[in-house]
């Protein structure tokens, strides 16, 4: 029962990350108005605003206007749910659950927005820096310079890569928001973490990436938002990081 339940809190709280990913690229107020149907305008009353519930009974359709409602809202909402419920078997119901589940919440953010309008906002990663390094006092798996150490070398490194890049090419790779977005792991998962993060990045971005581009007979200039993987990968990380390095470790 505790287990359903925090699923459900995730849910929850998944609900309002829809609201985050639909009206923070819009400059648009989190908390006013209420949840409205984005087609017709209609305000949503609170039996039509039960997370997945409410969608799987109204077919994914507003009540009102009957347009669809983008499937998108749901899979937050499950993968939002999932996230707490792994992330308190993890940590049990600990500071360390709410703090990574608040770094988890503005991943998922961050991921749908990249997705949808390529660019990450700077009002999650900025603050989600200073918030990662507040929280290497509180979490003991790291220490405040291993997050200090983690916010230049994660910063720099992707900061270089994007200059190399456009000296070689002439054009934009990496965009801004992709070097905040890691100095922002960098903070919250210390600077031991970033080879991982951005090796399993990249080889995640060039299997998806690559096969996108394949199915939908796009060129190699087509641009593939990385913050997304780089998301992922963070997650990832939390849940088995250290055991992989180890593995990979004794491989060699």
């Amino acid at each position: 029962m505790i287990l359903i339940f925090i699923f459900i809190l995730g849910a929850i709280l998944g609900s309002f990350l829809n609201v985050c990913i639909y009206r923070l690229p819009k400059r648009e107020s989190i908390l006013s108005p209420p949840s409205h149907c984005t087609h017709c305008g209609e305000p949503i009353k609170f039996y039509d605003n039960i997370p997945i519930v409410s969608y799987i009974l109204l077919g994914g359709k507003c009540r009102h206007c009957k347009k669809h409602i983008s499937f998108r809202y749901l899979v937050v909402e499950g993968l939002s749910g999932l996230l707490c419920l792994a992330l308190f078997i993890k940590y049990g119901p600990t500071i360390q659950f709410l703090l990574f589940l608040s770094f988890a919440a503005s991943l998922l953010i961050i991921t749908f927005i990249d997705i949808d309008y390529q660019f990450i906002p700077d009002i999650i990663s900025i603050p989600g820096i200073f918030f990662g390094i507040g929280a290497s006092f509180l979490i003991p798996l790291i220490s405040w310079l291993e997050s200090l150490f983690g916010i230049l070398i994660g910063g720099s490194f992707l900061f270089i890569v994007a200059i190399g890049y456009k000296w070689i090419t002439g054009r934009e790779g990496m965009g801004g928001g992709d070097i905040k977005l890691l100095a922002m792991v960098g903070a919250w998962l210390g600077w031991k973490a970033i080879p991982f993060i951005l090796l399993s990045s990249s080889l995640i971005g060039a299997l998806i990436g690559g096969g996108s581009l394949l199915i939908n007979k796009k060129g190699l200039r087509y641009k593939i938002p990385f913050g997304p993987f780089l998301s992922l990968a963070s997650i990832i990380y939390i849940f088995f990081g250290p055991e992989l390095i180890n593995w990979y470790i004794t491989l060699c």
